[in-house]
């Protein structure tokens, strides 16, 4: 979306195709303001009725490229475009695999061989997530095209100012709020989060957790807070469009996920100027100032509020965007990027 958004649309234009269970229909009518359409699908956990509907629709619209940005399963989308006669495939990498989810890995690493097998083109987010995928080798040759998840950096610029506001409309005046967005799944590793969390608020009583995202894990780490006894302690905001507020009010952020293809929400509170502690199993390219901590999970929860406490006192809190541009995460030079890159593959000028 960010992509789409400043792109040259006069030149391209997408449509979305997204499973009838997508949670981003929210989405759908700025799309259209921009000259999308959004076409649902059947979820890819019912096959034939997947690719059924798939080739149907790429045998009647007859588009030129199609673009799938679902890592390994890949394959099906693509298989579809191919068998359709799609001339140009592109699969993109946004992952890799990680601990405590064997089902999900073992479909990954079964899938990943053949999920470049009817792309003519290979892209990834980072170099981590393109290795995943694609494999080192074709890293190394160039084969594997970078695209950053590029960002409007100034919509996360740090603004004492607004964070002063926002901290007084939310009634956090006086607390150190701990903070950390993303969906409620295993990946995000929420559950050491708030034990990360109960270690610190010992340390630190006048710490809060704001919980920003939604997801099907949700429930069960209520449960958990409410059984540690912080229930008054951590905030859940549920699912939101205007991230860069949250980040605003929080004074550090902690992300301990098992593995990312880069970890965008890093990155965001970074340019936000927040210090961050996260999992060593985010990339290198996740870190674009001095103010990130890279820790292994093997350390105790204690030892992560430990390190999150220290970080925090050495770090001054200033706006981090230039820094992100520097780190290739502006989204207007990418888009440019990205619309002459589409105007060489499909011929036009």
């Amino acid at each position: 979306m960010n992509y789409y958004r400043n792109i040259d649309r006069t030149k391209i234009q997408y449509d979305f195709i997204i499973d009838e269970d997508s949670s981003n229909t929210h989405l759908v009518s700025e799309i259209e303001a921009l000259g999308g359409k959004v076409i649902t699908v059947p979820p890819y956990q019912k096959p034939f009725a997947y690719h059924k509907a798939l080739y149907q629709l790429f045998t009647q619209n007859h588009y030129p490229l199609v673009y799938s940005h679902i890592n390994t399963l890949s394959v099906f989308p693509l298989f579809a475009a191919w068998r359709a006669g799609i001339p140009i495939r592109v699969a993109h990498s946004h992952s890799t695999a990680g601990k405590g989810e064997f089902t999900r890995n073992v479909m990954k690493y079964t899938l990943r061989k053949f999920s470049r097998v009817f792309a003519t083109e290979w892209c990834a987010c980072s170099r981590l997530a393109g290795e995943f995928q694609f494999g080192k080798k074709a890293m190394d040759s160039g084969r594997v095209l970078i695209w950053p998840n590029a960002m409007d950096v100034k919509r996360f610029a740090f603004d004492e100012q607004r964070r002063a506001e926002l901290r007084r409309s939310m009634n956090l005046e006086g607390k150190f709020v701990i903070g950390h967005t993303g969906r409620f799944m295993l990946q995000k590793n929420h559950s050491f989060l708030i034990d990360t969390f109960a270690a610190l608020k010992k340390r630190k009583p006048e710490a809060v957790l704001m919980l920003v995202g939604d997801g099907p894990l949700q429930n069960m780490c209520r449960e958990k807070v409410n059984a540690l006894g912080l229930t008054e302690d951590v905030i859940f905001t549920g699912s939101v469009n205007d991230t860069e507020n949250y980040y605003q009010v929080m004074d550090a952020f902690i992300f301990p996920s098992f593995y990312e293809g880069l970890g965008m929400s890093a990155v965001e509170a970074q340019i936000c100027g927040l210090p961050v502690v996260c999992s060593d199993e985010l990339p290198e390219e996740a870190g674009i100032c001095e103010n990130i901590k890279f820790l292994p999970l093997s350390m105790s929860p204690a030892e992560w509020a430990d390190e999150t406490l220290k970080l925090c006192e050495g770090c001054s809190r200033h706006d981090m965007s230039m820094s992100a541009r520097e780190h290739s995460f502006d989204i207007t030079v990418h888009a440019d990027r990205m619309t002459k890159w589409y105007c060489t593959l499909l011929g036009i000028a």
